[in-house]
C-alpha cells in the first residue's frame, strides 16, 4: 500500500506542468448578524494585496472583488459601527467564482477607527447566531480536505470531540457523547427532513452512502448538545444543513467520477436582472453503471444501485421578498441471490425511495424585521423482502412515511443589544406501515404492523438574545412540542451564554430536550390468543434529556487554539421493559438508549433513565503556510438503568476517544497555481460493549447464549483506524481539475463488530468491520 501511495504522488508531480498566473473573482453578501439585513457600503479587501484589491457592498449588501490570484486568500470586512472581521484561507480556483457570505455584529461601543481583526476565535463558529456552546460550523472546504469522508457530513463529524462511529464502518452512523444515534436530527434549509442516506432502515439516522453532495452544500452547523430553543425533536445531535445559492451572474459546471458514483452539477443565472439563479446536482452509482456495461464487480449474487438528485432555485422579488424552491431525492436497491450449490436458500430484496422538497420565503417587513416561512413535503419508503427462493415469504416490510410541514418564524432586532425570534412548526405525519413474518411455531404469517393513518406534531419556540456588551451575549428561550397521536406535550426551557474576554472565551448552555420514537413503535400490534390485538405503546411518551455544557477556548498562538468542554446529560422517561417480574434478563436490561433503529410490538414504559458526562479537549492548528492540524481527546461515561433499576454501561460506553488529523498543501508549477495535498487521520477509541457469552450454555444448546444479567459488561477491543488522502489540484484558464485518492483503514485493521460462539470451531470468535476501502476520484470545474 505504501508503494501505491508513492506511485500516486509521483504521477501527480508529473502532471504539475508549468502554468501562467491566473486570477478569479470572489463575491458574496454582507449582512447584519441579528437582523439579517444587508449592510450597505461595507469595505471588503483582499488582505496582503499590494496594490490593494477590494470592493464595496451595494444596496443589497453584495460585493465583488476581481483579479484575485489563485490559491489561498483572506478577506477583511469593515463597516463603521460594526465589529470588523477577517475571513482566512479561502480556496480560490480558476474553474469557478468563489462565493463568500459573511455576517457582521453591530458594536455596542463607539468605534473611532475601523481595524480588521486578526483574531481567529471566530473560525469554526456556528452560522446560527443563537448557538453558544457544543456547536461548530462544517465548512465544505474542510469536508473535502478530511481524508476518507467521501464528502459526507456525518463521516466528517467523526473528527470532532465527543463523536465516534456507531460500530459499523460500512455506515455513516455516529455516536455523540455516548448517546444512541437515533437521537440525531437532520435538517435541510431550516426544516426537519427524513434520514438523507442511502441503504438505511426504519428509525435509523444513518446509512451506507449520503445523498448529500458537497457540490450543493453551503457551510452548515453541527450540534453535539445544549441546543438553542428553535430546535426540537433531538436528544443526541443536530445536522442543520444549508444548500448554497447558484451563481446568479455566470453559468458554471462540475463533473465528477469515482468509485462511489458519477456526478454532474450545473448552476447559473435564470435572469441576470434580478439575481435569480439555479443549482442542480445528479449522481448515479458507478457499480450499477459498470454492471450495465457487463462488468459485474460484485459477482452474480449481489447487485447494488443508487442515484440521487438535489436542486435549489432562488427567485428574488421586489415586494414579496425572496423565494427559494429546493429539493433532495434518492433511490437505492440491493439484491442478494442465494447460491444453491452451497445450500443457500434465502433471497434478500431491499428498496428505498426518499424525496423532500420545499419552498422558502424570506420577507422583510422593516429594516430590522423579517419573516422566514417554509412549506415542505417529504416522502420515505423502505421495503424489504426475505423469502426462500420466492416460494415462502419469511418476512416482508413496507414502510411509507410522508410529512407535510409549515414552518415560520419572525425575527426582530430591537437594538444592537436585543433580538427576538419566535416561530412555530406544524407537521402532518402520514404513514402506511406494513410488516408481516412467518411464525415457524404457529406455521402462519403474523402481522405486527398494519397501519395507514396520520398524526399531528406541533412545535413552537421563542428566543431572546441579550448582548450586555461586545463581550457578553445571553440567549434564553422556550421550546414547546405536542404530539397529537397520544396527546403528549413538552415544555423545554433553554439558556446559553458566551463571554469573550479577548484572550479567552467562556461559554455555556443548558436546557431540556425530547425526541419521539419512530411512528412504527407507537402503532405496532401485539396479538392475543383469541386473534385480537393491542397497541401497547400508543401512549408512550418521548425520551427526554437535560443537557448542560461549559466551554473554554484560548488562542495559544495566532494560529493555534485550545478548546475544552465539560458536559453532563441526564436522560429520563426512556422506554424500557415495563416491570422487573420477568425472569428474562434480556428484557429486564433493555433500554431504548442502546438501540440504533427498528421498533417492537412489546409493551414498553417510560421508566428508564440514563446519564452521559465527560471532558472534551481540542487543539487546532489553523491552516497556515499550507499546514493544518486537529487533535481531540474525549474522556466520558455513558450509563443507563433498565426495569430492574440497576445502573449499567450503555453499549456506547467506550470511555475514551482520541483523534488526530493533519495535512499539508504544497504549491507546484511555475507560478504556484497548482497544489498537492497530503492528509492523514488517526482514530483511537474504546470498544463498544455487549453481553458476555456463556460458553458452557452455548456448547450445550448449540448456539450463542449471552449472559444478559451482566449486559454490556464485556467490552470489545479498542477501535483503531488510519485514513489517508492525497490529491492534486490543477488550475488552467477557466478550469480547475482535482484527482484524489482516499483510503479508509490504511493498515487494514479488523476492528471488532461483535462476538459470538462459533459452534463449528467450538470457540468465541469476532465478526470484523470493513477492513479497507479505497476511493479514486476525478473532478473538474469549468
Amino acid at each position: 500500500m505504501t508503494k501505491l501511495l508513492f506511485s500516486f504522488a509521483g504521477m501527480l508531480l508529473l502532471f504539475s506542468a508549468q502554468s501562467q498566473s491566473l486570477t478569479q473573482t470572489i463575491k458574496g453578501q454582507i449582512t447584519d448578524e441579528q437582523s439579517g439585513a444587508p449592510i450597505i457600503g461595507a469595505t471588503v479587501v483582499l488582505i496582503g494585496s499590494n496594490p490593494p484589491i477590494g470592493g464595496i457592498t451595494d444596496v443589497e449588501g453584495y460585493y465583488r472583488v476581481e483579479g484575485v490570484p489563485i490559491g489561498r486568500q483572506s478577506l477583511g470586512v469593515s463597516y463603521l459601527g460594526y465589529e470588523a472581521i477577517s475571513i482566512p484561507n479561502i480556496l480560490v480556483g480558476a474553474g469557478k467564482e468563489v462565493v463568500v457570505n459573511a455576517k457582521m455584529i453591530e458594536s455596542l461601543e463607539q468605534l473611532d477607527e475601523v481595524v480588521v481583526s486578526a483574531s481567529e476565535h471566530q473560525k469554526g463558529q456556528p452560522k446560527n447566531e443563537l448557538a453558544t456552546v457544543s456547536a461548530i460550523s462544517l465548512g465544505m472546504d474542510e469536508i473535502s480536505r478530511f481524508p476518507a469522508t467521501f464528502n459526507d457530513p456525518a463521516r466528517a463529524a467523526l473528527m470532532f470531540a465527543g463523536v465516534q462511529t456507531g460500530g459499523d464502518d460500512l455506515l455513516n452512523e455516529i455516536v455523540i457523547r455516548g448517546n444512541s444515534p437515533k437521537g440525531i436530527l437532520w435538517r435541510l434549509e431550516g426544516v426537519e427532513i427524513p434520514n438523507p442516506n442511502h441503504f438505511t432502515s426504519i428509525g435509523s439516522s444513518a446509512g451506507g452512502i449520503s445523498m448529500l453532495s458537497n457540490n450543493m452544500l453551503a457551510n452548515s452547523d453541527f450540534f453535539t448538545g445544549a441546543f438553542p430553543a428553535q430546535y426540537g425533536n433531538a436528544t443526541s445531535g443536530i445536522f442543520d444543513l444549508q444548500l448554497r445559492q447558484g451563481n446568479f451572474e455566470k453559468h458554471e459546471h462540475t463533473a465528477q467520477i469515482g468509485l462511489l458514483g458519477v456526478a454532474a452539477a450545473s448552476e447559473g443565472p435564470i435572469s441576470k436582472g434580478n439575481r435569480s439563479s439555479y443549482l442542480v446536482n445528479y449522481r448515479y452509482s458507478t457499480l450499477a453503471m459498470l454492471t450495465q456495461l457487463g462488468l459485474n464487480i460484485l459477482g452474480e449474487q449481489e447487485a447494488i444501485n443508487f442515484q440521487d438528485l438535489s436542486f435549489k432555485i432562488r427567485i428574488p422579488t421586489k415586494n414579496l421578498g425572496s423565494f427559494s424552491v429546493w429539493g433532495l431525492g434518492g433511490k437505492n436497491s440491493y439484491r442478494f441471490l442465494p447460491d444453491r450449490s452451497n445450500g443457500d436458500w434465502e433471497n434478500d430484496k431491499e428498496d428505498q425511495t426518499t424525496a423532500v422538497a420545499g419552498i422558502t420565503n424570506i420577507m422583510y417587513v422593516s429594516e430590522d424585521s423579517f419573516f422566514e416561512t417554509i412549506l415542505s413535503t417529504s416522502y420515505n419508503q423502505i421495503s424489504n423482502q426475505f423469502d426462500s427462493l420466492e416460494v415462502l415469504t419469511i418476512e416482508k416490510q413496507n414502510f411509507i412515511e410522508s410529512q407535510t410541514r409549515f414552518s415560520t418564524f419572525y425575527n426582530h432586532k430591537f437594538s444592537a443589544q436585543h433580538t427576538l425570534r419566535v416561530g412555530t412548526i406544524l407537521s402532518r405525519l402520514s404513514y402506511d406501515l406494513t410488516n408481516f413474518y412467518w411464525d415457524r411455531e404457529r406455521e402462519e404469517h403474523v402481522t405486527p404492523l398494519d397501519e395507514n393513518d396520520h398524526a399531528g406534531f406541533y412545535q413552537a419556540f421563542g428566543n431572546w438574545q441579550f448582548r450586555t456588551s461586545n463581550q457578553f451575549t445571553l440567549n434564553t428561550g422556550l421550546h414547546f412540542s405536542h404530539f397529537a397521536l397520544n396527546g403528549k406535550s413538552y415544555l423545554e426551557p433553554r439558556l446559553g451564554f458566551k463571554w469573550d474576554r479577548g484572550t479567552h472565551v467562556l461559554s455555556g448552555g443548558l436546557g431540556l430536550h425530547s425526541r419521539m420514537e419512530t411512528v412504527a413503535l407507537y402503532t405496532a400490534r401485539q396479538y392475543r390468543s383469541d386473534g385480537s390485538f393491542v397497541q401497547n405503546n400508543k401512549d408512550l411518551g418521548f425520551t427526554q434529556a437535560f443537557h448542560s455544557a461549559l466551554g473554554f477556548e484560548k488562542m495559544l498562538k495566532p494560529k493555534l487554539r485550545l478548546k475544552a468542554e465539560i458536559y453532563y446529560q441526564y436522560l429520563f422517561n426512556v422506554p424500557v421493559w415495563p416491570n422487573d417480574t420477568t425472569p428474562d434478563f434480556r428484557l429486564i436490561t433493555f433500554s431504548a438508549l442502546n438501540t440504533f433503529d427498528g421498533y417492537t410490538p412489546d409493551e414498553l414504559a417510560n421508566d428508564g433513565t440514563g446519564k452521559n458526562y465527560g471532558l472534551e479537549l481540542t487543539l487546532e492548528q489553523f491552516l497556515s503556510k499550507g499546514f493544518y492540524m486537529l487533535s481531540t481527546a474525549s474522556l466520558y461515561r455513558s450509563l443507563y438503568t433498565g426495569a430492574d433499576g440497576v445502573e449499567r454501561s450503555t453499549q456506547f460506553d467506550g470511555g475514551y476517544i482520541f483523534n488526530f488529523l493533519a495535512g499539508k498543501e504544497y504549491k507546484v508549477g511555475r507560478n504556484g497555481n497548482n497544489s498537492i495535498s497530503l492528509n492523514g487521520k488517526l482514530i483511537f477509541a474504546g470498544g463498544k460493549r455487549q453481553a458476555p457469552i456463556n460458553i458452557a450454555a452455548s456448547i450445550n444448546e448449540g448456539h450463542t447464549v449471552y449472559r444478559f444479567e451482566n449486559n454490556y459488561e464485556m467490552k470489545l477491543d479498542g477501535y483503531f483506524r488510519m485514513d489517508v488522502g492525497i490529491s492534486y489540484r490543477k488550475n488552467k484558464k477557466r478550469t480547475t481539475s482535482v484527482i484524489s485518492l482516499d483510503i479508509q483503514n490504511l493498515t487494514q485493521r479488523e476492528n471488532e463488530f461483535f462476538r459470538y460462539y462459533d459452534v463449528g470451531n467450538r470457540s468465541v470468535v469476532s465478526e470484523a468491520q470493513i477492513s479497507f476501502f479505497p476511493n479514486l476520484s476525478y473532478r473538474i470545474e469549468f
